[in-house]
């Protein structure tokens, strides 16, 4: 089967500086075990203080903005019980996001 390679990109509602220290860490360990469960192979992330950019390769099956719906709504889930000073923000993510193709990933992400 034939699949899809997505660049997509999302920050925290306000563009709050919060995905630092153990938030990240955290964060890329729940990406990680969501993408698992959708059988989506993460190809390059990068958690930076106010915005996520994920390079993944899906089967065409998945749509992006479910994608999206899952990864965002099982993290923010997640982060919010375990990082109380989260529940502060209205929300964990805005509910926009960037999202284009890739014949292969753009860059390596460290």
């Amino acid at each position: 089967m034939t699949a899809i390679n997505y660049h997509f990109v999302w920050i925290p509602k306000r563009r709050k500086k919060v995905l630092v220290g153990n938030v990240a860490r955290r964060l890329e360990e729940l990406l990680y075990e969501k993408c698992l469960e959708l059988e989506i192979d993460i190809l390059g992330l990068e958690i930076s203080k106010d915005h996520v950019h994920l390079f993944v390769n899906t089967p065409p099956t998945i749509a992006p903005h479910q994608i999206m719906f899952r990864l965002k709504g099982y993290t923010s889930r997640i982060l919010r019980q375990e990082f109380p000073h989260l529940l502060k923000l209205p929300s964990m993510w805005t509910r926009s996001y960037y999202c284009g193709t890739a014949g292969e990933m753009a860059s390596r992400y460290d």
